[in-house]
């Protein structure tokens, strides 16, 4: 889905938000009429609403969209998923890589829609740590597998632009369910394919 689509953002949304955003302008000193900044107030409401389209989406919905019937009963592994997210605290990006697996107890979903649950739960204002077991949850949920694992590594802009101003911190978090919580050796041969 490109940026630019317009049917993705809601006209009265937009110009609510813009309204709010010209006042922060305003607050912060800026000439909200100056050139430069005379479009800003849209373009902001518009990338909000971009940056957190995942509340209209349903991740199981999205997973059960391509699921199928299969005997394959081994660890299926996507990793390094891009993820973009707004940490909910300061309103600031979190960007980093999902790794996720799970191992099938008579059904398996397209390998993108793993992707797609990412980025549903990545849209909205999070946490890492809940971002990383509301994936695990949906997957279980949609395909009642076995197992799912869920490891994600990020930085925090919020980290690195304020505050502490620690550019090169890594946060990881990791959810585990069923036999990658169970077994230790499931659980270290995912670990060790996401190195």
């Amino acid at each position: 889905m490109s940026y630019q689509r317009e049917d993705i953002y809601d006209e009265q949304v937009t110009k609510e938000l813009a309204v709010h955003v010209k006042e922060i302008l305003r607050l912060l000193g800026e000439d909200e009429t100056r050139e430069g900044l005379v479009k800003t107030p849209e373009r902001v409401a518009k990338a909000l609403q971009y940056l957190t389209k995942g509340y209209e989406q349903d991740g199981i919905a999205i997973i059960q969209s391509a699921m199928f019937d299969e005997e394959y009963s081994q660890m299926v592994l996507v990793k390094d998923i891009d993820l973009y997210s707004t940490c909910e605290h300061h309103m600031m990006p979190f960007i980093g890589k999902a790794h996720i697996a799970y191992i099938p107890d008579g059904k398996i979903t397209g390998l993108s829609k793993i992707a797609r649950v990412v980025e549903t739960f990545a849209r909205r204002l999070q946490v890492q740590e809940r971002l990383t077991v509301q994936i695990m949850d949906c997957i279980k949920e949609a395909l009642n597998p076995l197992g799912v694992a869920v490891v994600i590594e990020a930085h925090h802009t919020c980290m690195q632009l304020r505050g502490v101003e620690k550019s090169n911190a890594v946060t990881t978090t990791s959810a585990f369910s069923g036999v990658f919580l169970k077994d230790a050796r499931t659980r270290n041969e995912f670990l060790n394919l996401i190195k």
